[in-house]
């Protein structure tokens, strides 16, 4: 019999976790697992349990933060890596096609169809989704230090910053092809989006061995409807205000320090950022039969 762990984020999406845990209870196949839930206490937490608990599947039950942690853990230590997605964006779970209905979601961990995929690395930091600079790492800045979840508040940041937003210049070099260009923001995806299905590096595959780039030029407020659409439709790469590039190592090169963003989280990040793939390099529980 298998083992595995449930590590919980209890403030993800600022929802009560117990009738969740509830769900996992109730669904999970007692034939095929011995299970445990873990509720996590301080940032980190998730990693560390990821890495040192007894099992064979260390489940992320939270957000973006939290499939990170849990990811980066299962990484180091060789466990398979699961997802409940109940976050604000449940970015890589959407890429996976991994329902953000925990019922549906403990039914896809009970099949138990593992598929080995690929992570990036930014400045030698993990990340498995998305990680970029501009104008969503400010916004990731600001919706982290309103306290508030959710979609609409990330739209109201978002809003309120570009009314004075000024785009910067950027010197790229990605596998030793270099661009100069001005930029509202610069995305680099191991998989497909931000979260939310607004999916920015819309090509992009965790299993191909390499990261997409996308640069989005300065546009105007009157494009953004367009620009919106195309985003959560599928179709960025046919924006003619994103250029979309593929390669295994980049740098990005800015004129002064400031916020960047990883799986969705803030930090801070200097005048060159390094990023780089990991491939083959994670198992995660997917539906069978999806092209990730």
């Amino acid at each position: 019999m298998k083992k595995i762990t449930f590590i919980i984020n209890p403030i993800s999406g600022g929802k009560d976790k117990q009738p969740l845990i509830r769900t996992i209870e109730a669904g999970i196949d007692r034939t095929s697992f011995e299970y445990r839930t873990i509720l996590t206490e301080y940032p980190g937490h998730a990693t560390e349990i990821a890495r040192t608990c007894e099992a064979d599947i260390v489940v992320a039950v939270g957000g973006d933060g939290t499939v990170s942690e849990v990811a980066q853990g299962a990484a180091e230590s060789g466990k398979a890596f699961g997802i409940i997605p109940c976050g604000s964006g449940d970015g890589l779970a959407l890429h996976l096609g991994i329902s953000r209905n925990p019922g549906k979601a403990v039914k896809t961990l009970n099949k138990g169809h593992i598929e080995t995929v690929d992570y990036g690395r930014v400045d030698g930091r993990p990340f498995f989704c998305t990680t970029g600079v501009g104008l969503d790492a400010a916004v990731a800045w600001e919706f982290a230090a309103s306290g508030k979840r959710g979609l609409a508040n990330y739209i109201s940041q978002a809003w309120r910053l570009w009314q004075d937003f000024r785009p910067e210049t950027y010197e790229i070099d990605i596998d030793g092809e270099r661009i100069v260009t001005p930029a509202v923001f610069v995305t680099v995806g191991n998989a497909n989006q931000w979260g939310n299905q607004a999916r920015i590096t819309s090509l992009a595959s965790v299993r191909d061995g390499e990261l997409d780039l996308a640069i989005v030029e300065p546009f105007r407020t009157v494009e953004i409807p367009l620009l919106a659409t195309k985003l959560l439709d599928g179709r960025a790469h046919t924006s003619r205000r994103v250029r979309m590039f593929r390669g295994k190592h980049i740098t990005i090169h800015r004129s002064a320090p400031g916020p960047a963003h990883s799986d969705g989280d803030p930090c801070e990040a200097g005048t060159d950022i390094t990023v780089d793939i990991v491939p083959a390099a994670l198992r995660v529980v997917v539906p069978a039969g999806r092209a990730i």
